[in-house]
Protein backbone atom coordinates (compact mmCIF):
# COMPACT_ATOMS: atom_id res chain seq x y z
CA UNK A 1 0.00 0.00 0.00
CA UNK A 2 1.29 3.63 -0.91
CA UNK A 3 1.69 6.23 1.39
CA UNK A 4 3.09 9.16 -0.63
CA UNK A 5 1.07 10.96 -2.23
CA UNK A 6 0.59 11.26 -6.21
CA UNK A 7 2.27 14.03 -8.13
CA UNK A 8 0.88 15.97 -11.33
CA UNK A 9 2.35 14.18 -14.45
CA UNK A 10 5.03 15.41 -16.44
CA UNK A 11 5.09 15.84 -19.92
CA UNK A 12 6.59 11.90 -20.55
CA UNK A 13 3.81 10.53 -18.71
CA UNK A 14 1.67 12.50 -21.03
CA UNK A 15 2.35 10.80 -23.86
CA UNK A 16 -0.54 8.76 -25.50
CA UNK A 17 1.94 5.49 -26.10
CA UNK A 18 3.17 5.59 -21.89
CA UNK A 19 -0.49 6.25 -20.60
CA UNK A 20 -1.79 3.57 -18.08
CA UNK A 21 -4.84 2.03 -18.77
CA UNK A 22 -8.05 3.27 -18.04
CA UNK A 23 -10.55 1.09 -17.91
CA UNK A 24 -10.68 -2.32 -15.77
CA UNK A 25 -13.12 -4.19 -14.26
CA UNK A 26 -13.32 -2.70 -10.84
CA UNK A 27 -13.64 0.52 -12.28
CA UNK A 28 -16.81 -0.23 -14.85
CA UNK A 29 -18.12 -1.94 -11.58
CA UNK A 30 -17.88 1.26 -9.65
CA UNK A 31 -19.48 3.37 -12.39
CA UNK A 32 -22.40 0.93 -12.99
CA UNK A 33 -22.91 0.76 -8.88
CA UNK A 34 -23.13 4.41 -9.45
CA UNK A 35 -25.37 4.63 -11.84
CA UNK A 36 -27.67 2.16 -9.93
CA UNK A 37 -27.50 4.26 -6.65
CA UNK A 38 -28.43 7.59 -8.17
CA UNK A 39 -30.67 6.27 -10.24
CA UNK A 40 -32.68 5.04 -7.30
CA UNK A 41 -32.32 7.97 -5.37
CA UNK A 42 -33.81 10.31 -8.58
CA UNK A 43 -36.49 7.95 -9.16
CA UNK A 44 -38.13 8.89 -6.14
CA UNK A 45 -36.33 11.93 -4.85
CA UNK A 46 -39.58 13.76 -5.90
CA UNK A 47 -41.80 10.72 -5.99
CA UNK A 48 -41.61 10.41 -2.19
CA UNK A 49 -42.91 13.70 -1.38
CA UNK A 50 -45.95 13.52 -4.19
CA UNK A 51 -46.67 10.29 -2.27
CA UNK A 52 -46.24 12.29 1.34
CA UNK A 53 -48.54 14.90 0.10
CA UNK A 54 -51.37 12.52 -1.08
CA UNK A 55 -51.17 10.35 2.08
CA UNK A 56 -52.79 14.35 3.46
CA UNK A 57 -48.88 15.61 4.92
CA UNK A 58 -49.99 18.47 2.87
CA UNK A 59 -47.26 21.15 1.40
CA UNK A 60 -44.81 21.65 4.61
CA UNK A 61 -44.79 17.47 5.22
CA UNK A 62 -43.73 16.94 1.82
CA UNK A 63 -40.74 19.74 2.45
CA UNK A 64 -40.09 17.73 5.43
CA UNK A 65 -39.50 14.60 3.91
CA UNK A 66 -37.25 15.73 1.13
CA UNK A 67 -35.58 17.81 4.24
CA UNK A 68 -35.12 14.13 6.34
CA UNK A 69 -33.56 12.58 3.30
CA UNK A 70 -30.83 15.32 3.04
CA UNK A 71 -30.24 15.20 6.76
CA UNK A 72 -29.60 11.59 6.64
CA UNK A 73 -26.98 11.88 3.58
CA UNK A 74 -25.09 14.83 5.55
CA UNK A 75 -24.96 12.44 8.59
CA UNK A 76 -23.45 9.66 6.44
CA UNK A 77 -21.01 12.16 4.83
CA UNK A 78 -19.92 12.89 8.72
CA UNK A 79 -19.55 9.55 9.32
CA UNK A 80 -18.20 7.58 6.32
CA UNK A 81 -14.16 7.88 6.88
CA UNK A 82 -14.56 5.98 10.60
CA UNK A 83 -17.10 3.47 8.93
CA UNK A 84 -14.79 2.83 5.93
CA UNK A 85 -12.20 2.91 8.20
CA UNK A 86 -13.76 0.28 10.33
CA UNK A 87 -16.02 -1.86 7.86
CA UNK A 88 -13.93 -1.49 4.74
CA UNK A 89 -15.03 -0.42 1.29
CA UNK A 90 -16.69 -3.26 0.43
CA UNK A 91 -19.03 -3.90 3.33
CA UNK A 92 -19.54 0.10 3.79
CA UNK A 93 -20.44 0.14 -0.31
CA UNK A 94 -23.00 -2.97 0.58
CA UNK A 95 -24.89 -1.60 3.67
CA UNK A 96 -25.15 2.06 2.04
CA UNK A 97 -27.09 0.28 -0.76
CA UNK A 98 -29.28 -1.92 1.80
CA UNK A 99 -30.10 1.24 3.32
CA UNK A 100 -31.10 3.08 0.34
CA UNK A 101 -32.90 0.28 -1.21
CA UNK A 102 -34.59 -1.90 1.25
CA UNK A 103 -36.31 0.78 3.34
CA UNK A 104 -37.95 2.69 -0.38
CA UNK A 105 -40.37 -0.92 -0.15
CA UNK A 106 -42.66 0.28 2.64
CA UNK A 107 -43.79 3.24 0.10
CA UNK A 108 -45.49 -0.08 -1.40
CA UNK A 109 -48.19 -0.45 1.14
CA UNK A 110 -49.62 2.57 3.48
CA UNK A 111 -47.61 3.44 6.18
CA UNK A 112 -47.63 6.16 8.58
CA UNK A 113 -46.23 9.66 8.38
CA UNK A 114 -43.54 8.96 10.77
CA UNK A 115 -42.36 6.10 9.24
CA UNK A 116 -42.14 7.57 6.07
CA UNK A 117 -39.74 10.67 7.64
CA UNK A 118 -37.31 7.30 9.19
CA UNK A 119 -37.33 5.92 6.13
CA UNK A 120 -35.89 8.86 4.27
CA UNK A 121 -33.34 9.45 6.50
CA UNK A 122 -32.19 6.09 6.61
CA UNK A 123 -32.20 6.04 2.59
CA UNK A 124 -30.59 9.51 3.02
CA UNK A 125 -27.66 7.63 5.02
CA UNK A 126 -27.33 5.03 2.82
CA UNK A 127 -27.00 7.42 -0.48
CA UNK A 128 -24.52 9.50 1.40
CA UNK A 129 -22.48 6.56 2.50
CA UNK A 130 -22.71 4.98 -1.24
CA UNK A 131 -21.59 7.99 -2.96
CA UNK A 132 -18.66 8.75 -0.54
CA UNK A 133 -17.28 5.41 -0.93
CA UNK A 134 -18.42 5.24 -4.56
CA UNK A 135 -16.22 8.53 -4.94
CA UNK A 136 -13.17 7.35 -2.80
CA UNK A 137 -13.03 4.04 -5.15
CA UNK A 138 -12.90 5.92 -8.14
CA UNK A 139 -9.72 7.89 -6.92
CA UNK A 140 -7.83 4.58 -6.03
CA UNK A 141 -8.96 2.27 -8.72
CA UNK A 142 -7.71 4.70 -11.66
CA UNK A 143 -4.39 5.17 -12.95
CA UNK A 144 -2.56 8.08 -10.94
CA UNK A 145 -1.53 9.41 -14.32
CA UNK A 146 -5.37 9.22 -15.75
CA UNK A 147 -6.81 10.00 -12.24
CA UNK A 148 -8.38 13.51 -13.96
CA UNK A 149 -10.13 11.63 -16.87
CA UNK A 150 -11.24 8.62 -14.25
CA UNK A 151 -13.00 11.29 -11.76
CA UNK A 152 -14.87 12.65 -15.36
CA UNK A 153 -15.85 9.51 -16.19
CA UNK A 154 -17.79 9.26 -12.84
CA UNK A 155 -19.16 12.89 -13.18
CA UNK A 156 -20.78 11.71 -16.10
CA UNK A 157 -21.86 8.62 -14.09
CA UNK A 158 -22.93 10.83 -11.70
CA UNK A 159 -25.01 13.52 -13.81
CA UNK A 160 -27.15 10.46 -16.55
CA UNK A 161 -29.42 9.50 -13.89
CA UNK A 162 -30.43 13.30 -12.77
CA UNK A 163 -31.54 13.89 -15.90
CA UNK A 164 -33.26 10.84 -16.64
CA UNK A 165 -33.98 9.09 -13.44
CA UNK A 166 -35.84 12.70 -12.20
CA UNK A 167 -38.38 13.01 -14.68
CA UNK A 168 -38.78 9.30 -15.42
CA UNK A 169 -39.81 8.90 -11.52
CA UNK A 170 -42.43 11.00 -11.94
CA UNK A 171 -43.69 9.75 -15.33
CA UNK A 172 -44.04 6.66 -14.15
CA UNK A 173 -45.64 7.21 -10.45
CA UNK A 174 -47.98 9.10 -12.68
CA UNK A 175 -48.56 6.59 -15.59
CA UNK A 176 -47.80 3.14 -13.71
CA UNK A 177 -48.41 4.11 -9.94
CA UNK A 178 -46.19 3.90 -6.81
CA UNK A 179 -45.34 0.83 -6.48
CA UNK A 180 -43.86 0.18 -9.75
CA UNK A 181 -41.56 3.23 -9.59
CA UNK A 182 -40.95 1.88 -6.09
CA UNK A 183 -39.49 -1.18 -6.90
CA UNK A 184 -37.17 0.21 -9.65
CA UNK A 185 -35.84 2.12 -7.32
CA UNK A 186 -35.55 -0.95 -4.71
CA UNK A 187 -33.25 -3.07 -7.70
CA UNK A 188 -31.94 -0.53 -8.57
CA UNK A 189 -30.19 0.84 -5.67
CA UNK A 190 -29.17 -2.92 -4.48
CA UNK A 191 -27.00 -3.06 -7.64
CA UNK A 192 -23.66 -2.41 -5.81
CA UNK A 193 -24.72 -5.19 -3.51
CA UNK A 194 -23.69 -7.77 -6.39
CA UNK A 195 -20.76 -5.09 -7.59
CA UNK A 196 -19.10 -5.37 -3.68
CA UNK A 197 -17.14 -8.92 -4.13
CA UNK A 198 -15.26 -7.71 -6.77
CA UNK A 199 -14.31 -4.44 -5.44
CA UNK A 200 -11.30 -3.84 -2.99
CA UNK A 201 -11.16 -4.59 0.03
CA UNK A 202 -9.23 -3.64 3.54
CA UNK A 203 -5.83 -4.55 2.04
CA UNK A 204 -6.51 -3.49 -1.66
CA UNK A 205 -6.94 -6.73 -3.02
CA UNK A 206 -8.92 -7.03 -6.54
CA UNK A 207 -7.90 -3.65 -7.39
CA UNK A 208 -7.44 -5.67 -11.11
CA UNK A 209 -3.48 -4.43 -11.29
CA UNK A 210 -4.24 -0.02 -11.17
CA UNK A 211 -0.67 0.47 -10.36
CA UNK A 212 1.90 0.86 -7.09
CA UNK A 213 -0.41 3.05 -5.49
CA UNK A 214 -3.75 1.01 -5.86
CA UNK A 215 -4.86 0.66 -1.95
CA UNK A 216 -7.75 0.62 -0.21
CA UNK A 217 -9.65 3.92 0.62
CA UNK A 218 -10.61 4.26 4.58
CA UNK A 219 -7.79 1.81 5.97
CA UNK A 220 -5.49 4.25 8.42
CA UNK A 221 -7.07 7.00 7.20
CA UNK A 222 -7.69 9.92 9.18
CA UNK A 223 -10.99 10.61 10.51
CA UNK A 224 -12.76 13.71 8.98
CA UNK A 225 -12.55 16.54 11.48
CA UNK A 226 -8.69 15.53 11.53
CA UNK A 227 -8.48 15.65 7.79
CA UNK A 228 -10.23 19.31 8.11
CA UNK A 229 -7.26 20.68 10.04
CA UNK A 230 -5.03 20.66 7.17
CA UNK A 231 -5.48 24.36 5.18
CA UNK A 232 -5.10 22.87 2.06
CA UNK A 233 -8.03 20.14 2.39
CA UNK A 234 -10.40 23.97 4.07
CA UNK A 235 -9.05 25.86 0.86
CA UNK A 236 -10.05 23.41 -1.87
CA UNK A 237 -13.76 22.96 0.26
CA UNK A 238 -14.22 26.56 0.25
CA UNK A 239 -13.46 27.05 -3.72
CA UNK A 240 -15.48 23.95 -4.51
CA UNK A 241 -18.52 25.47 -1.71
CA UNK A 242 -18.02 28.79 -3.86
CA UNK A 243 -19.46 27.49 -6.43
CA UNK A 244 -22.20 25.08 -5.34
CA UNK A 245 -23.89 27.71 -3.02
CA UNK A 246 -24.56 28.91 -7.05
CA UNK A 247 -25.30 25.98 -7.73
CA UNK A 248 -28.25 25.59 -5.47
CA UNK A 249 -29.97 28.82 -5.83
CA UNK A 250 -29.88 28.45 -9.85
CA UNK A 251 -31.86 25.46 -9.09
CA UNK A 252 -34.14 26.63 -6.86
CA UNK A 253 -34.96 30.18 -8.34
CA UNK A 254 -34.17 30.06 -12.01
CA UNK A 255 -37.77 28.96 -12.51
CA UNK A 256 -39.31 31.08 -10.14
CA UNK A 257 -37.81 34.31 -11.62
CA UNK A 258 -40.22 36.74 -13.01
CA UNK A 259 -39.38 37.13 -17.10
CA UNK A 260 -38.03 33.48 -17.75
CA UNK A 261 -40.36 31.39 -19.13
CA UNK A 262 -40.92 27.63 -17.62
CA UNK A 263 -39.20 26.45 -20.96
CA UNK A 264 -36.84 28.67 -21.43
CA UNK A 265 -35.60 28.25 -17.22
CA UNK A 266 -36.25 23.99 -18.47
CA UNK A 267 -33.62 24.29 -21.36
CA UNK A 268 -31.38 26.76 -19.85
CA UNK A 269 -31.29 24.24 -16.49
CA UNK A 270 -30.66 21.06 -19.30
CA UNK A 271 -28.04 23.23 -20.61
CA UNK A 272 -26.01 23.63 -17.29
CA UNK A 273 -26.22 20.05 -16.34
CA UNK A 274 -25.01 19.05 -19.96
CA UNK A 275 -22.26 21.75 -19.95
CA UNK A 276 -20.80 20.73 -16.31
CA UNK A 277 -20.80 17.06 -17.58
CA UNK A 278 -18.42 17.84 -20.58
CA UNK A 279 -16.54 20.19 -18.32
CA UNK A 280 -15.66 17.29 -15.64
CA UNK A 281 -14.46 15.66 -18.60
CA UNK A 282 -12.46 18.14 -20.19
CA UNK A 283 -10.99 19.39 -17.13
CA UNK A 284 -9.75 15.77 -16.21
CA UNK A 285 -8.57 14.82 -19.83
CA UNK A 286 -6.80 18.84 -19.27
CA UNK A 287 -5.28 18.33 -15.71
CA UNK A 288 -4.19 14.73 -15.95
CA UNK A 289 -1.79 16.60 -18.69
CA UNK A 290 -1.28 20.07 -17.73
CA UNK A 291 -2.34 20.04 -13.93
CA UNK A 292 -5.21 20.23 -11.78
CA UNK A 293 -4.21 23.63 -10.11
CA UNK A 294 -4.62 25.72 -13.59
CA UNK A 295 -8.04 25.39 -13.73
CA UNK A 296 -9.12 27.00 -10.20
CA UNK A 297 -8.99 30.43 -10.38
CA UNK A 298 -10.68 29.60 -14.58
CA UNK A 299 -13.37 27.90 -12.75
CA UNK A 300 -14.56 30.55 -10.58
CA UNK A 301 -14.09 33.03 -13.33
CA UNK A 302 -16.18 31.18 -16.08
CA UNK A 303 -18.74 30.02 -13.85
CA UNK A 304 -18.97 33.76 -12.02
CA UNK A 305 -19.15 35.01 -15.84
CA UNK A 306 -21.89 32.55 -16.26
CA UNK A 307 -24.01 34.06 -13.04
CA UNK A 308 -23.55 37.71 -13.97
CA UNK A 309 -24.97 37.08 -17.35
CA UNK A 310 -27.92 36.64 -15.10
CA UNK A 311 -28.69 40.38 -15.11
CA UNK A 312 -30.17 39.85 -18.40
CA UNK A 313 -33.08 37.48 -17.67
CA UNK A 314 -35.13 38.87 -20.02
CA UNK A 315 -33.25 37.52 -23.16
CA UNK A 316 -33.82 33.69 -23.10
CA UNK A 317 -30.33 34.02 -24.99
CA UNK A 318 -28.46 35.32 -22.31
CA UNK A 319 -29.81 33.19 -19.83
CA UNK A 320 -29.00 29.90 -21.92
CA UNK A 321 -25.58 31.16 -22.31
CA UNK A 322 -25.07 31.99 -18.71
CA UNK A 323 -25.89 28.93 -17.53
CA UNK A 324 -23.75 27.06 -20.27
CA UNK A 325 -20.68 29.22 -18.66
CA UNK A 326 -21.75 28.36 -15.15
CA UNK A 327 -22.15 24.76 -16.06
CA UNK A 328 -18.27 24.40 -18.06
CA UNK A 329 -17.01 26.31 -14.71
CA UNK A 330 -18.50 24.67 -12.06
CA UNK A 331 -17.40 20.98 -14.15
CA UNK A 332 -13.87 21.78 -13.73
CA UNK A 333 -14.19 22.75 -9.77
CA UNK A 334 -16.15 19.40 -9.87
CA UNK A 335 -13.11 18.00 -11.05
CA UNK A 336 -10.37 19.85 -9.99
CA UNK A 337 -11.17 20.07 -6.52
CA UNK A 338 -12.33 16.56 -5.95
CA UNK A 339 -8.97 15.26 -7.67
CA UNK A 340 -6.44 17.83 -5.76
CA UNK A 341 -8.53 16.99 -2.81
CA UNK A 342 -7.32 12.74 -3.21
CA UNK A 343 -3.61 14.25 -4.27
CA UNK A 344 -3.18 16.27 -0.71
CA UNK A 345 -2.55 12.74 1.50
CA UNK A 346 -2.24 8.66 0.71
CA UNK A 347 -4.80 6.75 -1.04
CA UNK A 348 -5.66 5.32 1.63
CA UNK A 349 -7.06 8.63 2.78
CA UNK A 350 -9.14 8.39 -0.48
CA UNK A 351 -12.25 7.87 2.09
CA UNK A 352 -12.00 11.63 3.92
CA UNK A 353 -11.31 13.28 0.91
CA UNK A 354 -14.44 12.09 -0.66
CA UNK A 355 -16.16 12.98 2.37
CA UNK A 356 -14.77 16.73 2.76
CA UNK A 357 -15.51 16.84 -1.04
CA UNK A 358 -19.41 15.79 -0.34
CA UNK A 359 -19.85 17.70 2.70
CA UNK A 360 -18.24 21.47 0.80
CA UNK A 361 -21.00 20.13 -2.18
CA UNK A 362 -24.50 20.02 0.39
CA UNK A 363 -23.66 22.26 2.55
CA UNK A 364 -23.38 25.01 -0.23
CA UNK A 365 -26.26 23.62 -2.26
CA UNK A 366 -28.19 23.75 0.98
CA UNK A 367 -26.89 26.98 2.41
CA UNK A 368 -27.44 29.20 -1.13
CA UNK A 369 -30.89 29.19 -1.85
CA UNK A 370 -31.65 29.78 2.43
CA UNK A 371 -29.29 32.91 1.82
CA UNK A 372 -30.76 34.24 -1.95
CA UNK A 373 -34.06 33.78 -0.53
CA UNK A 374 -33.28 36.76 1.94
CA UNK A 375 -31.56 39.31 0.24
CA UNK A 376 -33.31 38.08 -3.38
CA UNK A 377 -36.93 39.61 -2.44
CA UNK A 378 -34.38 43.48 -1.36
CA UNK A 379 -32.51 43.54 -4.56
CA UNK A 380 -34.25 41.39 -7.19
CA UNK A 381 -33.67 38.54 -9.21
CA UNK A 382 -30.76 39.87 -11.97
CA UNK A 383 -29.33 41.84 -9.75
CA UNK A 384 -29.27 39.16 -7.06
CA UNK A 385 -28.26 36.21 -9.52
CA UNK A 386 -25.25 38.58 -10.75
CA UNK A 387 -24.13 39.40 -7.14
CA UNK A 388 -23.93 35.76 -6.64
CA UNK A 389 -21.46 35.79 -9.80
CA UNK A 390 -19.43 38.44 -7.78
CA UNK A 391 -19.24 37.05 -4.55
CA UNK A 392 -17.73 33.59 -5.95
CA UNK A 393 -14.83 35.61 -6.61
CA UNK A 394 -14.18 35.55 -2.92
CA UNK A 395 -12.42 32.30 -3.50
CA UNK A 396 -10.46 33.31 -5.86
CA UNK A 397 -7.50 34.03 -3.53
CA UNK A 398 -8.00 30.73 -2.00
CA UNK A 399 -7.54 29.32 -5.49
CA UNK A 400 -4.22 31.53 -5.84
CA UNK A 401 -2.98 29.91 -2.72
CA UNK A 402 -3.64 26.52 -3.64
CA UNK A 403 -2.23 26.70 -6.53
CA UNK A 404 1.15 28.49 -5.18
CA UNK A 405 1.25 25.35 -2.51
CA UNK A 406 0.79 22.90 -5.61
CA UNK A 407 3.87 25.15 -7.19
Amino acid sequence: MSTTTPQCPGPAQSDASQRSRLISRPVILVFASTLGMLSSFYLLVSVTPMYASSAGAGTAGAGLVTGALLAGTVVAELASPALMRRCGPRIALATGAVMLGVPSLLLLGHVGYGVLIAASVVRGFGFGLGTVVLGALTAVLVPADRRGEGVGLFGVADTVPGVVALPAGVWIAGHGGYPLVVTLAAVAALAPVAAAAWLPGRDGRRDAGTGPDAASPGEQAPGLLAGLRDAGRRRLALIFAASTVAAGIVVSFLPLAAGVSRNVAAVALLAQALTATAGQWWAGWFGDRHGHPRLLIPGLVVAAAGMTAMIWLSSPAAVIAGMCLFGAGFGFLQNSTFVLLIERGPLSAAGTASAIWSLAYDAGYGAGPIAFGLFAGVTGYPVGFALTGLLMLIAVPAARSARAARA
